[in-house]
């Protein structure tokens, strides 16, 4: 492997698979928590704001409407782009018995996820979050003069979004830093 420590190449190749695994199914079960929790919560809110809009003053509904769709754009990331990780595992636990073959398609898919995690994080994901809520929040202030329900939407839209960029799983990054040294054990520190 690429960048490895010499003794990662003294590990038993069954014993690197089986932490390949461990790892990438630890993480891919918490991908999934986070992915799907998040989603849902995304889409609930987009549901229940258009619920909602029959109900209010028709100068009013612009501010529902304006949530519903900021919640289709926010759910778009989890759809388009799910976390590797949950695909990469789901691989390589259907991989055959050859041991070598399945251990080199097993660390590309440990790259692959770490590569993936860390792109999550580059300022621009971070940035593109409170650009896209000032947006919501001059739309509905300048456009509709509704600056509660602008500020209402796009506080509570930036806080949404800082809170799933931070709790986003980023164990595969470490996880890939570990493997390269050689130092590995099949027991799960518990790293999200």
């Amino acid at each position: 492997m690429t960048g490895a420590d010499p003794r990662l190449g003294s590990v038993d190749g069954e014993l690197r698979l089986g932490w390949i695994r461990q790892r990438l199914d630890h993480t891919a079960h918490h991908a999934r928590i986070w992915a799907w929790g998040w989603g849902g919560f995304i889409i609930t809110s987009g549901v229940g704001s258009l619920a909602v809009a029959p109900f209010v003053a028709p100068e009013h509904r612009v501010d529902w409407y304006t949530s519903a769709v900021s919640s289709a754009i926010g759910i778009m990331p989890f759809a388009i782009a799910p976390p590797a990780v949950i695909r990469d595992a789901r691989e390589l636990g259907a991989q055959g018995s050859d041991v070598c073959v399945t251990l080199a398609g097993a660390e590309l898919r440990l790259v692959h996820s770490a590569d993936d995690q860390q792109q999550r994080l580059v300022w621009w994901y971070h940035v593109g979050n409170p650009a896209f809520n000032t947006g919501v929040t001059l739309f509905l202030g300048l456009g509709y003069g509704h600056w509660t329900a602008g500020l209402i939407n796009g506080i509570s839209g930036l806080a949404i979004g800082e809170a799933i960029y931070f709790t986003q799983p980023t164990a595969t990054i470490e996880d890939l830093r570990t493997y390269r040294t050689g130092a590995l054990t099949l027991t799960y520190a518990g790293r999200f």
